[in-house]
């Protein structure tokens, strides 16, 4: 028994990596505005993947609003929490959302799309080409590897195009920016103005360079725009944006 345990395992977990090796978007981080893309990505019916660091879902929402289990949107983004099935109360013309509640219907909504998941995967590094300059994938290694400091050369993961969904820092925009000919600048992002922030990070989201693509606090971090705290609606919002930028690319 316990040998056909690790078959099933080992078998099906390498199937999908196999599978995977190539799909037409990859997704870094399943937070807000990773799990969004996901969703509406692979609902216009590319193979999407998601690739996580951690074993969890959902980014910054998990934490709520410092601890306190709830979180806010803005009623700009009531058609995607609507079409997620996350339920909210308005109250000081924000609406108010149950921070575990969402986390879970994001999740199942994008998978129930199509997308695959994968947890404890980082992303080190990018795949690009030149003449003309693109991003065509990314190298991953166990995030426990990384944590565990161990040098393990990674493995590589094709696609047609890679958002950076993972947040304040932008990793997979800061790698390509110091390591491959791209005139980026990623400065990080300002203090909070949430107003603009929400705006404005709706407004620049799209493509930094053919095939990589820029969704959610990424896009504070690359244009150096202002944080926002614990509401959640330009994530979203964010997210649905660049389902359609990427879509209308790759179409």
């Amino acid at each position: 028994m316990e040998a056909e345990i690790t078959r099933a395992i080992i078998e099906s977990a390498s199937e999908e990596w196999v599978e995977f090796a190539e799909s037409d978007v990859i997704i870094v981080g399943a937070g807000p505005s990773g799990l969004t893309a996901a969703k509406y990505i692979a609902e216009k019916g590319f193979k999407t993947l998601v690739l996580e660091r951690r074993l969890s879902f959902g980014g910054g929402i998990g934490g709520g609003g410092m601890l306190f289990h709830k979180i806010v949107a803005e009623t700009e983004a009531k058609d995607i929490l609507d079409d997620f099935g996350i339920a909210y109360k308005e109250r000081r013309n924000l609406l108010v959302i149950d921070a575990a509640e969402m986390m879970a219907k994001l999740a199942v909504k994008a998978i129930d799309s199509g997308a695959k998941i994968l947890h404890g995967v980082s992303v080190e590094d990018v795949i690009f080409r030149e003449d003309p300059l693109a991003v065509k994938g990314v190298c991953v290694q166990w995030s426990a590897v990384e944590i565990s400091g161990l040098h393990v050369d990674p493995i590589f993961l094709r696609s047609r195009a890679v958002v950076d969904a993972t947040g304040h820092d932008a990793e997979v925009i800061s790698v390509a920016a110091r390591k491959i000919p791209l005139e980026v600048h990623v400065p990080g992002e300002r203090s909070a103005h949430s107003e603009v922030a929400e705006k404005e990070i709706v407004e620049k989201t799209g493509k930094v360079v053919k095939g990589l693509y820029a969704a959610g606090m990424a896009v504070a971090a690359l244009h150096n725009l202002p944080r926002m705290g614990p509401i959640f609606g330009g994530m979203l919002i964010s997210g649905k944006k660049i389902a359609d930028v990427v879509a209308e690319d790759l179409s």
